[in-house]
């Protein structure tokens, strides 16, 4: 069983930078059409400084994070996990070019059916290169016990 000791434990952070081209990479493939999110000059004259983030791009910023040493800690095994769900809630649009940091920490831990499935809820708090709060993540990675 996952320790639920470990809630509250901060995981860290770190910094990733929103790449144009990663930007424009990520809109394509979830089938973004909005000019906005493609062209820099479709996002200026929409008023925006640059290429804004898609929605949802902060979690495949969040998945560079180096760090997986918490997991092993937590004696999660890589075969053994799924993604459960991720959340979002905005407060402010990051752009192509800002430098993000992510500040991560386990919010809960649960489980489910007579413990055959453990549950892992991270919060991470996203800030930009300026210090403004960016965004708040939630995700609940699903631990399958052996």
């Amino acid at each position: 069983m996952i320790d639920k000791r470990h809630i509250g434990k901060p995981l860290g952070s770190f910094q990733a930078v929103a790449e144009a081209g990663q930007l424009r990479f990520f809109a394509r493939t979830v089938g973004e059409t909005n000019p906005v999110y493609l062209d820099a000059a479709a996002a200026r004259d929409a008023g925006h400084p640059g290429i804004p983030l898609p929605p949802t791009f902060l979690f495949s910023l969040e998945l560079q994070n180096p760090s997986t040493a918490w997991r092993d800690e937590l004696g999660i095994v890589p075969n053994r996990i799924l993604h459960g769900e991720e959340s979002f809630v905005y407060h402010r649009m990051a752009y192509a070019g800002d430098t993000l940091r992510f500040d991560m920490r386990i919010a809960d831990i649960y489980d489910k059916k007579g413990g055959a499935l453990e549950f892992v809820v991270r919060e991470s708090r996203v800030s930009n290169q300026r210090g403004e709060h960016v965004a708040d993540l939630r995700s609940v990675l699903v631990h399958r016990r052996a």
